[in-house]
């Protein structure tokens, strides 16, 4: 009688596929359906790790197998299933592949593109020819620019060339049903995360499908983030920067240029400037290129901006708990702000060679398109260039493309890399830079900004497909839009009429009550008249809003106002993204960090009379609550205002959660799986994850939890541990 089966751990891993695990069984069919336990042992793709588990089978799942196994070797069955075809196919074709390219065949699998293998147009023309020779097909080459992967391929092959396989593999139609051992969902999750909320009942989607389309005014979700920020690797150190009232801003690095030598009077001597300050990132050189399946010499040309964005864009898929292969194929949207053309300046400085890969390192369009191209997504991918409110057009754009139903989920950002004086020399002859390299928004002092980098990334969802799936909601958009001051006084000056027409647009599109609004984060460049008009603005729009709510201005102010470029400086391109990620963690801590350079009000801020105050310290972010008590969400406005003009501005909203099933009592174990592309990665993705967890809350976070994401929610790679644990203090043992 069958005692175990034997069963590769990454065809285990797809849950919310059909069926969950395709084995070959090794008993007759009568003492099969008798079964009602069965022990699977789990071999990784190499055949070094091995972990047993015990899946029970309830009594109402029946157990099938249309396999009658012949005594009499090289005896071909005579009645087949079509997932055996499948299997076979998928056999055969690992081979060809494998024969071609002169790789492991070990190492193919269904998801991944063909032309990650090492496909050109020549092996291309190679492996059509001994897939016809072999199955009696009339391919042609093109076909693999249709159907990608060895899965999309197989599936190709099956729906429109079964006989063909049929007859190639010898094999009649089945009469018996499709075989297996365990088609039962929850017995499954009994292994990997048992009594997951995710898992209870039929699994969602892990995206919307075309049908569920927000209607043009659903609030949009944000349940992915990830971030890098002046002397902030990561966005947990920007908060600790953040609420310790840390300037991050320092002298350029000589990495970037040598200040000295353009160090000068920028109204007396050419090409010279008097700032030498920025907030700078750290490692921008840097790349892992293999991870992404680019060459060294094309990730070598590419804009940094181009590799940092791609490495950022990853890292707030995963942040969401999903892998990023769950979204290939899907109609994600990207759109990014970006127009630093430092690279391009430093290649023709340096005289390197034209070569093809420098166009598609530079332009813009390639930022976007790349990330799209490299996940497989086929919603818009644009970048999008409205100077310093980029990044918040960007996330304007995601949120009317998904209203629209012209994209399911969506990612925005910006990102801003500095490596030539050029702009500081041009902005200091403008006037706009502070020269003692301090962004002292709101303050009397103020005499300008300073220059600073990053990146920033958002995933979006639907609200109501967000909390469908079972989702970690950061904060809900509720509110967005986007104009143009048109003519006023100069082509960089603002237009304090417009800004206020813009943020009253927000407002009434989110029906948020003013009065319930307790925090805007302003574009606040620090510059002595338009720090004034920007609060003015403010003034203007929520003056008109009282008014549509039919409410009296309160004589307490209730809204504070800051701005994250006290502390990082103006990120320029990425400033908006800045700011909403500064926000979405103050929710998260419900802290607010103060304006860390407001020492003196600025004298031209007149604030007495309106809802606004400035904080200077970090403080606890209150909930308000209504006139029967109830809690009402915290609720913030961003804006992010362009030198050309464009105007933005976000309505956030916190998200207050249902209450989630305890999961105290539960005793089963759980299994925790990890992997990366080498033994040191997968290192020092242990140690990331052991300091991760002793700063866990456990009331909030369970085993189950952590079990789930990452086994679902990231990609497996080559290298691998795997460990089964009951609670978290035995994971970290």
């Amino acid at each position: 009688q069958l005692s175990f089966i034997y069963c590769d751990i990454e065809l285990f891993a797809p849950l919310s596929s059909p069926s969950y695990a395709h084995v070959a069984l090794g008993s007759d069919q009568n003492s099969l359906t008798q079964l009602n336990r069965v022990e699977i042992l789990f071999v990784d793709a190499s055949g070094r790790g091995q972990m047993r588990a015990i899946i029970e089978r309830p009594p109402e799942v029946s157990v099938s197998s249309s396999l009658n196994l012949s005594s009499n070797a090289g005896t071909a069955p005579s009645n087949i299933s079509e997932q055996e075809i499948k299997d076979q196919l998928h056999q055969n074709i690992g081979e060809i592949v494998a024969s071609i390219l002169m790789v492991n065949e070990a190492d193919l699998n269904d998801t991944k593109e063909l032309s990650a293998f090492g496909f050109d147009s020549i092996s291309f023309t190679e492996f059509s020819n001994q897939l016809n020779q072999t199955f009696d097909l009339e391919l042609a080459p093109t076909i693999f620019y249709e159907h990608t992967t060895i899965g999309e391929l197989k599936q190709f092959l099956t729906q429109e060339y079964e006989e063909n396989l049929r007859v190639a593999f010898q094999l009649e139609v089945s009469s018996t049903t499709s075989f297996g051992i365990v088609s039962n969902k929850e017995a499954l999750v009994k292994v990997v995360s048992p009594l997951h909320p995710r898992l209870q009942g039929e699994l969602s989607s892990k995206v919307p499908d075309s049908q569920k389309r927000a209607p043009s005014s659903e609030a949009i979700a944000i349940i992915g983030i990830a971030g890098v920020m002046p002397q902030s690797p990561d966005l947990e150190t920007f908060w600790k920067n953040l609420e310790a009232g840390k300037d991050l801003i320092s002298e350029v690095p000589q990495d970037r240029w040598d200040w000295e030598k353009f160090y000068g009077n920028p109204n007396l001597e050419p090409n010279k400037t008097n700032i030498k300050w920025g907030g700078f990132m750290q490692e921008v050189d840097k790349f892992d290129a293999a991870f992404f399946g680019i060459s060294p010499r094309e990730a070598e040309l590419m804009d940094p901006q181009q590799r940092i964005f791609l490495e950022t864009v990853w890292k707030s898929i995963e942040d969401a708990g999903y892998s990023p292969d769950v979204l290939s194929g899907t109609n994600t949207a990207i759109f990014v702000g970006v127009n630093n053309i430092d690279y391009f300046e430093s290649i023709l400085n340096k005289k390197i060679d034209i070569e093809g890969y420098t166009s598609s390192g530079f332009l813009h369009s390639f930022l976007a398109n790349r990330v799209s191209y490299l996940l497989n997504l086929h919603g818009p991918s644009e970048p999008i260039d409205t100077a310093c409110s980029s990044s918040l057009v960007a996330i304007h754009r995601a949120v009317e493309t998904i209203r629209r139903g012209k994209a399911n989920l969506a990612i925005a950002g910006g990102v801003n890399v500095m490596l030539t004086p050029t702009l500081h020399i041009s902005f200091s002859k403008f006037g706009m830079l502070s020269e003692d390299g301090r962004c002292k928004t709101f303050d009397d002092s103020a005499n300008g900004y300073v220059r600073g980098e990053g990146v920033g990334a958002i995933l979006l969802k639907p609200l109501n497909q967000a909390k469908e799936d079972g989702d970690h909601i950061y904060a809900v958009i509720k509110g967005t839009a986007e104009n143009h001051g048109g003519r006023s006084t100069s082509l960089t000056a603002p237009n304090p009429n417009a800004q206020a027409e813009l943020i009253v647009e927000a407002f009434r599109e989110a029906k948020i009550d003013p009065t319930t609004v307790s925090y805007i984060e302003a574009h606040g460049t620090g510059t002595p008249l338009g720090d004034p008009i920007e609060i003015n603005g403010l003034k203007s729009a929520f003056k008109e809003l009282y008014q549509d709510w039919g409410k009296e201005t309160s004589p307490v102010p209730h809204c504070a106002i800051g701005s994250v470029k006290t502390n990082i400086g103006h990120l320029e391109t990425a400033a908006g993204i800045a700011g909403v990620l500064k926000l979405l963690l103050s929710l998260k801590h419900k802290k607010l960090p103060g304006n860390i350079h407001l020492k003196k009000q600025n004298s031209y801020i007149q604030t007495e009379g309106s809802p606004f105050y400035f904080l200077k310290e970090t403080s606890e972010w209150k909930a308000l609550t209504d006139s029967s008590g109830k809690v009402i969400p915290r609720r913030a406005g961003i804006s992010s205002f362009g030198a050309g003009g464009v105007n933005a501005h976000l309505v956030l909203e916190e998200y207050l959660p249902e209450s989630r099933a305890n999961h105290g009592q539960i005793k089963n174990a759980c299994l925790i799986s990890l992997s990366a592309k080498n033994e040191e990665v997968l290192f020092n993705y242990v140690r990331n994850l052991l300091q991760s967890l002793k700063q866990v809350d456990p009331n909030t976070v369970t085993i189950q939890d952590i079990a789930y994401t990452l086994h679902m929610g990231r990609s497996p790679m080559n290298v691998r541990l795997a460990c089964i644990v009951k609670d978290l203090e035995e994971l970290q043992d």
